[in-house]
């Protein structure tokens, strides 16, 4: 899917950028791993520790501290602020705890990530039980297919 994601960007003339937590940039890996994707992949930002999504990509801090970074709130503004500091046409953003243990009082396999737009942002849930590595893989995978049959729709 990711090289049909590359594809069709390429075709309509847009760029994707990420923001990833838990993903620890291994979505833009996954792009970048298709030829060509030069042309449509910006960049983002890996922001594993909450400071960093603070500083780096301007999440506010009041919604770190209220809903924490594991939270639908903490990805959609991980989304819309990369898609306005990249000035891309679609950016993804990865927030979760892929275990093995709790987080914020989260259970593992809690994640939510977002797609945003200059049109909209859609968050997604996620409930999985998967070893830590195979759950970052199944995400960004995932992902990229949400954003695919999004932009064949």
């Amino acid at each position: 899917m990711k090289e049909k994601l590359v594809e069709l960007l390429t075709k309509r003339k847009e760029t994707i950028s990420c923001c990833e937590s838990l993903t620890a940039g291994l979505c833009m890996a996954t792009i970048a791993s298709v030829s060509g994707a030069s042309a449509v992949l910006k960049g983002g930002f890996v922001t594993y520790q909450s400071q960093c999504k603070h500083e780096f990509v301007h999440v506010r801090q009041s919604t770190i501290d209220q809903y924490g970074v594991v939270s639908k709130e903490c990805a959609i503004e991980m989304a819309q602020n990369t898609l306005e500091i990249t000035q891309s046409d679609y950016a993804l953003s990865f927030t979760g705890n892929a275990g093995p243990s709790a987080m914020e009082n989260k259970p593992a396999g809690l994640v939510y990530c977002a797609i945003a737009s200059k049109e909209k942002v859609e968050v997604y849930e996620f409930h999985l039980n998967m070893e830590r590595n195979e759950l970052r893989q199944y995400i960004v995978d995932t992902m990229i297919d949400k954003l695919t049959k999004q932009l064949e729709e």
